[in-house]
């Protein structure tokens, strides 16, 4: 069922709830299983090897179908797209949550990520095609990214209760109810608008293979990094097709009628500017998951339940950024005057977190670094979102939207391998430089808690500083003037070539 163009969709808000509920589901599943995984491990007995590929197998079934799962939403329908991924991502769940060894459990890891990356996709687009008013559409937006931002630290919270309260299972079966709401609000209260849908057309089958191969040999080229080292020669034969692939890809899609990603959608110099500053500052934003988490947990002595709720003041200040700030001056003021300052305040915050040492306090350091880092993000992200699907033909918006999840995928496979080597090396320095022939087993304890510490510190140095390049893209390339009235971005009008955006 489709509604007319010109009638407002009254439902949208009840709509968007059941929209963010599903994208929560989506988000927080990329960490809270990963709190689970020594529980999970003693319990299946698999191997430490295959404990990664828990993670793994999740990300590249994401980050590899993202731009596929954004196609088949404008081709298929937003709401069909929608429902079958979240029907599909809670069965891959109930089948992981009942796993009896390693190879269900990884298939299952496989299918969520294979679903997640079809439902993504139509939910954000289904936000850019539903709430054509600007204001409403910051608001919408606001609430979108805030949810998508602050996934990730309520993952860490309700899986350190479920593994900790529970059992490992429930961090997977938990999707389960997530599911049966967001399916019952799909089926009676979202709808596609009329003429954002791109029928009679057919798929990119040459696209869909090139981009698919090149994703996943991206971010799997990128996960062997931090086991193997950027010299293995898997990690670089990895790398080297990942670029082979997205090259061929993107001459691919230069000449086909109906490519999976038309050109135009990141070749606009705003909106190629607004993803290649969330993909950065994603690497930094991951920096403050994982070395925050393992800081707290190994130095501090907190319990997963305790970190979770440690990270909520973040979670917080993300919220504030997103709906109070973002939202409200989005329709105002230009993005680049949002984007830049937002991610410049959040860099603000990981600096201060990074004069973390072995005895640091949660309160007079921790905690103002965090509400600093959710604040700056939360007020660059909403008007990234907004930017990423702007000017695109509705037709196109569920591949200008997996575009912003893929940069997001790619932004954090790189994070979590760059860092972690910085990291790493970062630490081994330190004890070499100061590890003294007469220390005692205690003294070398502290040494060991020392180094640690110093490693995350100069990982989270570095976190900042791609905040600070993130804001430098977005003030060099996105466009100064504020984007044009919300017809121009997301009206329904016929499928004829995009509109030329400014680009300068």
């Amino acid at each position: 069922m489709s509604l007319p163009a010109s009638q407002p969709e009254s439902r949208r808000w009840k709509a968007l709830l059941f929209i963010g509920i599903a994208q929560l589901m989506v988000v927080l599943d990329g960490t809270i299983v990963n709190i689970a995984l020594p529980a999970a491990q003693r319990d299946l007995g698999f191997s430490d090897g295959n404990r990664q590929w828990v993670v793994t197998a999740y990300a590249l079934a994401f980050g590899g179908l993202l731009l596929f799962g954004g196609r088949i939403a404008d081709l298929w329908g937003r709401k069909r797209a929608f429902t079958v991924g979240v029907i599909g991502f809670a069965a891959a769940s109930a089948l992981g949550g009942a796993a009896v060894n390693t190879s269900m459990l990884l298939g299952a890891r496989a299918l969520q990520g294979a679903f997640g990356a079809m439902l993504a996709p139509a939910a954000l687009s289904l936000i850019t095609v539903m709430f054509a008013e600007p204001k409403e559409r910051a608001k919408a937006l606001g609430i979108y990214g805030a949810i998508a931002g602050a996934g990730g630290a309520v993952g860490l919270l309700l899986g350190g209760v479920l593994t900790e309260y529970a059992n490992w299972r429930w961090t997977l079966l938990v999707n389960i109810f997530f599911a049966v709401i967001a399916a019952a609000g799909a089926i009676l209260v979202i709808h596609d608008p009329a003429g954002s849908r791109k029928g009679g057309r057919r798929l990119d089958i040459p696209g869909v293979l090139l981009a698919c191969a090149g994703l996943v040999s991206l971010v799997y080229g990128f996960t062997r990094v931090e086991t193997d080292g950027w010299r293995a020669p898997v990690t670089i034969v990895l790398l080297i097709a990942a670029v082979v692939l997205l090259a061929a890809f993107v001459a691919t899609e230069s000449r086909v009628k109906a490519p999976l990603l038309p050109l135009r959608v990141v070749g606009n110099r705003s909106r190629g500017g607004a993803y290649a500053a969330v993909a950065i500052s994603t690497i930094g934003m991951f920096g403050l998951f994982l070395f925050l988490t393992f800081y707290l947990q190994v130095v501090l002595g907190y319990s997963p339940v305790i970190t979770g709720v440690a990270f909520l003041p973040m979670v917080a200040g993300m919220m504030i950024g997103s709906t109070q700030i973002g939202a409200r001056l989005t329709p105002r003021v230009a993005p680049r005057l949002l984007m830049a300052p937002g991610y410049l305040l959040a860099a603000g915050g990981l600096a201060i977190l990074a004069q973390i040492k072995i005895d640091s306090s949660y309160t007079s350091l921790v905690l103002p670094g965090m509400v600093l880092m959710g604040l700056g993000l939360g007020t660059a992200m909403m008007p990234a979102m907004n930017l990423a699907t702007h000017g695109v033909q509705p037709q196109d918006a569920g591949v200008a939207s997996a575009m912003v999840n893929t940069s997001q995928q790619v932004g954090g496979a790189i994070g979590v391998a760059l860092l972690s080597t910085i990291a790493t090396s970062s630490t081994a320095t330190y004890t070499r430089d100061h590890l003294h022939a007469s220390s005692s087993p205690k003294a070398d304890g502290m040494l060991e808690l020392q180094a640690m510490v110093h490693g995350y510190a100069t990982a989270i140095w570095w976190s900042a500083g791609f905040l600070v390049l993130a804001a430098l893209v977005a003030f060099a390339l996105i466009d100064h003037r504020h984007p044009k009235a919300a017809g121009d971005s997301v009206a329904v009008r016929p499928a004829v070539e995009e509109e030329s955006a400014p680009t300068h």
